[in-house]
C-alpha cells in the first residue's frame, strides 16, 4: 500500500501538485472559506479555489470539509455547500495606495489597531490614496504573513479631479495623470475634451468608474495650458491639492461692504494702546501684518511688553460668506511664487493688516514683566492699537546689531528678553529644529535665477519667542479658569513613539552620529545635542526632517493635553488670524468667556479642528510640490557640472542624493550604475558592488551630475561623477 501511494504521489508531483496531510488541508479551506466570509462553496469549487491539482489530494477536500462541518468549525447546507462561520471584522479607515498592485487601509484611530490592512488591486473597488472606506478584515493572516481585507464600500471620495497630460488619438483621449499615487489613466471621449489638444496640461474630472472598468471615465473640466510653462505648471499644483483658484465673488462682495471707519463706541468699549511705541516685524515681501510688539518702560521700573493681534473675528462674523470660505480655506497657502489668502485682499491687507500709521482693532496680551523675564502680570483683552513703523526683519537685525536706526534700543532689549525666554524653553525640554528652509529668486516670467537657504537670525527668533509666550498664555488663561473643562482649540503635539526614534537613531548613526534612545532618557536632550553636532554640517537638513517625521503630528484638538516639542503644558494658536482659521476659533472662545459665557458643546468644535489640521497638512503639501518644481526646474537651467551631496537614502532601485548647494534631492538609479552590479543590503541599508566590493550607504559624500529632469513627476535623475557618462537627457 505504501509503495502504490508513493507512485501516485509520484505521479501527482509530475503532474505539478502537492500532495497535503489532512492538518494542512483542513488549514487551508479554513483560511480560505474565512477570508471569503458571507459565500458559499462546494468541493469542486474549493479544489478550483485552491489549485489542488493531485488526485489524492483532491480526493480528501470533501470529506475533510464534511469533518470540519461535523466539528462546528464550518456550516454546510442541505446541498453540500460550505461557508464560514467566523466572523470577520469591519472597520473604517484610510487608503494609503503604495503601488498599483496593492494598498494598506490605515485604521481610524478609534479601532486602535497597530497594524495596516493590505488590500490587493482586485479588492480595492476602485477606491484612491487617501479616499474613507469600509473594509471587510479577514479573520485569518494572508500569505504576507500580515492582515489582509477587502474594501466593501468607498465611504468618502478625497478627490474626483485629477491633473495630467492629455493624450489624444485619433478615435479616444486619455489624461495620463501626474498624480503619482493615482495607476490609472483617465479615459476620456472626445466630445468631453472642452478644447484641449494633444499633450496640454488639463484638470479631468471622473465621472463614472464602473466596477466592471479598469478605467474611469471624465470629463475635462479646466485647460491648463502648455506643459512647462511657469503659470501652467503652478495652476498644475494648486489643481492637484484642490487649491482655489479665486475668491468667491459674494465674500469678496461681503468684505468690500464694510466699512473702513471705527465707530466712536467700538473704540470706547477697547482697551486704547494708540499712545504706547507699537511696531511690526515681518518679511520684507510681506502685506498682511497680524501681529505687532508694543513696548514702554513702567513707573515701577519694570517693562510693559504688548502682543497686539489683527481683530479677525470683529470683521469676519458667524454664518457669513467670509466666515464660510475662510473655514473652507482654514489657512493660507504660499507657494514659490505667490500666497492663496484664506481671507480677501480687502481683508488681509487692508482691514485686518497692522499697516503702520494707522489705527486697528487687535485682541491682546499684554505682559509686566521684570529684565530677567520673568513675567509678574498679564492681561488679555480688545485693543486699539497704532502701529508706529513697519520693520522688515532684516532692517530691524540690522538696527540691533548697529546698535542704530528707530527702535533700537527697544529692539535691543527685546532681542535679551527673547534669548532668556528661549534659553528658559529649552532648559524646561524644548526641541531645537532649525529647519532649513529653501528660497527662489524669480524673474518676471517665473524662471528661478537662483536658490538660496532662508537664514534664521536672533530677529526671527525674538518674535517667535513672544508669539510663543502669547500664544502659551492664552491656552493656560483658558485651561486654568476651569480646570481644563471649558471647551477650547489647543495645539497639541504627543510624546514621540520610542521605536520611531529608536529607528531614527539607528539611522542617524549611518551618518557617524551615535545617539542613544531609551524608555528613561529625555529625549529633548539627546536631540538638541544632535542638533548642535550637526549644525552647518551636509547631513542637517536631511537628518532634521527625519527627526521630524519621526515626532508624532502636531495637530489642533479640543483635548487639553500638551506640547512636547515646546514643552508647554498647554498650547493654542492666537497669533495668526489673519491666515489660519484655528486663530479665529481661539479669538471666538476667549471672548466668549471673558465675556462670562458658557463652554458650548466640544463637538462641533473638535470638527473644525479636524478639519484645520486636514487643510493644514494640504497647505504644507502643496507649499514642497511647488518648492520641488521650482528646484528640478533649477537644476534643468542650471550649468553642466559636477556637484558635492550626500546620500539620503538606499532602495534596491536607487541611491537617493541631496546636492549640499541646492538642497535638491534626485536619484541615482541602480540601472544606470555600469562600474558594476550591485546588492542590496536590506539590512544595513547600503549597496554593494558583486566584483569590486564598493560598499555605498547612508551618509556617505558623494559627487553627482544631473542627467534628467521631469518636470511633470518633479524628480531629478542623478549619476555618480565617477561613472561612466551617459547622455544626457532632460526635458
Amino acid at each position: 500500500m505504501g509503495r502504490k501511494s508513493n507512485n501516485r504521489g509520484q505521479q501527482g508531483k509530475k503532474k505539478g501538485g502537492k500532495i497535503m496531510d489532512s492538518a494542512q488541508l483542513a488549514r487551508k479551506i479554513l483560511n480560505f472559506l474565512d477570508n471569503n466570509y458571507g459565500m458559499e462553496f462546494n468541493a469542486k469549487q474549493i479544489i478550483k479555489k485552491l489549485e489542488i491539482r493531485d488526485s489524492l489530494t483532491k480526493g480528501a477536500v470533501e470529506p475533510v470539509m464534511h469533518k470540519l462541518a461535523a466539528a462546528g468549525s464550518i456550516s454546510k447546507s442541505p446541498r453540500n455547500y460550505f461557508a464560514s462561520i467566523k466572523e470577520p471584522e469591519f472597520i473604517e479607515g484610510e487608503v494609503d495606495y503604495v503601488n498599483p498592485r496593492f494598498a494598506y487601509i490605515r485604521p481610524d484611530a478609534k479601532y486602535e489597531m497597530e497594524e495596516d490592512i493590505l488590500v490587493k488591486e482586485a479588492d480595492l473597488k476602485h477606491a484612491l490614496d487617501g479616499d474613507k472606506v469600509r473594509v471587510m478584515v479577514y479573520p485569518a493572516k494572508g500569505s504576507t504573513g500580515r492582515l489582509e481585507g477587502k474594501v466593501l464600500e468607498i465611504t468618502k471620495r478625497i478627490r474626483d479631479e485629477f491633473v495630467g497630460r492629455v493624450e489624444i488619438s485619433p478615435r479616444f483621449a486619455f489624461v495620463v495623470p501626474d498624480f503619482r499615487k493615482m495607476h490609472q489613466d483617465v479615459f476620456v471621449h472626445k466630445g468631453d475634451l472642452k478644447g484641449a489638444e494633444h499633450n496640454q496640461k488639463v484638470v479631468v474630472k471622473i465621472s463614472e468608474w464602473r466596477e466592471e472598468d479598469k478605467n474611469p471615465t471624465g470629463k475635462i473640466v479646466r485647460v491648463l495650458g502648455k506643459a512647462g510653462e511657469h503659470e501652467v505648471e503652478i495652476h498644475s499644483i494648486m489643481a492637484e491639492f484642490g487649491l482655489p483658484f479665486e475668491y468667491p465673488e459674494d465674500a469678496v462682495k461681503e468684505a468690500e461692504e464694510i466699512p473702513d471707519q471705527i465707530p466712536h463706541e467700538e473704540i470706547k468699549s477697547r482697551k486704547d494702546m494708540r499712545d504706547v511705541p507699537t511696531f511690526t516685524i515681518d518679511p520684507i515681501d510681506a502685506k498682511d501684518f497680524d501681529d505687532a510688539i508694543s513696548y514702554r518702560k513702567l513707573d515701577n521700573g519694570n517693562y510693559e511688553i504688548g502682543v497686539h493681534i489683527a481683530d479677525v473675528t470683529h470683521y469676519v462674523k458667524p454664518k457669513t460668506q467670509l466666515e464660510r470660505e475662510a473655514y473652507e480655506r482654514a489657512t493660507s497657502v504660499y507657494l514659490v511664487d505667490r500666497t492663496i489668502p484664506m481671507l480677501p485682499e480687502r481683508l488681509s491687507n487692508g482691514l485686518c493688516s497692522l499697516r503702520p500709521n494707522e489705527d486697528k482693532l487687535t485682541f491682546s496680551c499684554v505682559f509686566e514683566m521684570d529684565e530677567n523675564a520673568d513675567v509678574l502680570n498679564h492681561w488679555i483683552g480688545r485693543t486699539i492699537t497704532h502701529s508706529n513703523r513697519r520693520f522688515a526683519y532684516e532692517e530691524a537685525q540690522e538696527n540691533i546689531d548697529n546698535q542704530a536706526g528707530d527702535f533700537y534700543q527697544e529692539l535691543t532689549f527685546l532681542n535679551e528678553l527673547a534669548k532668556k525666554l528661549r534659553k528658559r524653553r529649552f532648559d524646561k525640554g524644548a526641541i531645537n529644529f532649525e529647519t532649513v528652509e529653501v528660497k527662489f529668486k524669480l524673474d518676471e516670467k517665473g524662471t528661478p535665477l537662483g536658490l538660496m537657504v532662508k537664514e534664521r537670525k536672533d530677529i526671527h527668533k525674538l518674535i517667535e519667542e513672544f508669539m510663543l509666550l502669547a500664544n502659551r498664555t492664552v491656552a493656560e488663561f483658558i485651561y486654568n479658569r476651569n480646570k481644563g473643562n471649558d471647551t477650547f482649540v489647543y495645539r497639541i503635539h504627543d510624546f514621540p513613539d520610542i521605536e520611531k526614534l529608536e529607528t531614527f537613531s539607528s539611522f542617524a548613526k549611518k551618518f557617524g552620529h551615535d545617539i542613544k534612545i531609551s524608555e528613561g532618557t529625555k529625549i529633548s536632550k539627546v536631540l538638541n545635542n544632535l542638533m548642535d553636532e550637526i549644525a552647518g554640517k551636509p547631513e542637517q537638513n536631511v537628518l532634521e526632517q527625519l527627526a521630524i517625521r519621526s515626532m508624532a503630528k502636531a495637530k489642533y484638538t479640543t483635548e487639553a493635553k500638551g506640547h512636547f516639542g515646546l514643552a508647554f503644558k498647554h498650547y493654542t494658536h492666537f497669533t495668526s488670524p489673519i491666515r489660519r482659521y484655528p486663530d479665529m476659533m481661539v479669538h471666538r472662545l476667549l471672548q466668549h468667556y471673558l465675556d462670562g459665557g458658557k463652554a458650548p458643546d466640544p463637538e462641533a468644535w473638535e470638527e473644525k479642528c479636524i478639519h484645520s489640521s486636514e487643510r493644514e497638512k494640504r497647505a504644507a503639501d502643496s507649499e514642497r510640490a511647488s518648492i520641488k518644481y521650482k528646484q528640478v526646474e533649477y537644476m534643468s537651467l542650471a550649468e553642466e557640472k559636477d556637484y558635492e551631496g550626500i546620500i539620503t537614502g538606499v532602495t534596491e532601485w536607487g541611491v537617493y542624493v541631496e546636492i549640499t548647494e541646492t538642497k535638491c534631492e534626485g536619484l541615482v538609479k541602480v540601472s544606470e550604475m555600469k562600474d558594476d552590479y550591485y546588492d542590496f543590503d536590506k539590512n544595513n541599508m547600503r549597496l554593494i558592488g558583486s566584483r569590486n566590493k564598493k560598499i555605498i550607504t547612508l551618509g556617505d559624500k558623494v559627487m553627482v551630475r544631473v542627467v534628467a529632469t521631469d518636470i511633470d513627476r518633479r524628480t531629478i535623475d542623478l549619476e555618480f561623477a565617477d561613472n561612466e557618462p551617459i547622455q544626457k537627457r532632460r526635458k
